[in-house]
């Protein structure tokens, strides 16, 4: 965790029809693609991996509950078996498009809901895994990650400049300044992530998500660091 030789990769969520996905590819290194269940479309996965085809960015599937209606981020309890299979379905969707845009999937990212209860719930870790292959996972310290490096899978680091902290997990969304809004504040945080993940990842739904992503790039360009995707870090 943390890249000694000074380089480190720039995610953001993109295809979840909330953003500009085409100025946030200008700018990232990773581009974490909605899967049609939480948001997107086939059409709108189509576009993103052409623009990080075109652009050198890698493409990670960003699996989620099927919660459209609540973006993904409302706690949902479905069965492992049954989780397992939306996620290969997920996953399989978003690598075929990839692959006919010139690009492939190069790792897996759980969105919203899933994300965290990953991070606590042993069951819905797996299950994730389960139907993701072998694909390297990004994500923050918990059981996905661990039994993802327990199976021999590649596993990556990140943190959030645009979110606060409170002993080493995020605010929930819901208490007052969980969500960072000042430029100042994201770069700063983010110059101070950045020697310890491997992945510093913006909200692409996030208002200013291109000001916050480019701010965050030029001061880490400015501090020395080099952005690389994950995997070719």
């Amino acid at each position: 965790m943390g890249d000694l030789r000074g380089r480190v990769d720039l995610n953001a969520d993109l295809g979840e029809e909330v953003t500009d996905d085409a100025a946030l590819l200008a700018v990232v290194t990773s581009a974490n693609v909605a899967c049609g269940y939480h948001a997107g479309s086939a059409a709108i996965m189509r576009a993103v991996c052409a623009g990080a085809a075109r652009r050198g960015v890698a493409v990670g599937a960003q699996v989620s509950y099927a919660d459209r209606e609540g973006f993904g981020r409302r706690r949902t309890d479905v069965a492992a078996d049954v989780l397992r299979e939306q996620v290969a379905d997920q996953v399989g969707v978003l690598t075929a498009i990839a692959r006919a845009e010139g690009t492939d999937v190069r790792y897996l990212k759980p969105h919203g809901a899933l994300y965290h209860r990953a991070i606590e719930d042993e069951e819905q870790a797996g299950a994730v895994l389960a139907g993701s292959g072998d694909l390297p996972v990004l994500g923050m310290p918990g059981e996905l990650l661990r039994l993802a490096a327990a199976a021999g899978r590649a596993v990556w680091h990140e943190g959030f400049p645009d979110r606060a902290y409170d002993d080493g997990r995020l605010v929930p969304r819901g208490r007052p300044g969980a969500v960072l809004d000042r430029v100042d504040d994201v770069t700063a945080q983010a110059l101070d992530l950045a020697p310890r993940v491997d992945s510093l990842c913006l909200h692409g739904d996030a208002p200013g998500a291109v000001e916050h992503a480019t701010a965050v790039r030029r001061a880490l360009e400015a501090a020395g660091w080099s952005l690389r995707p994950v995997g070719a870090l």
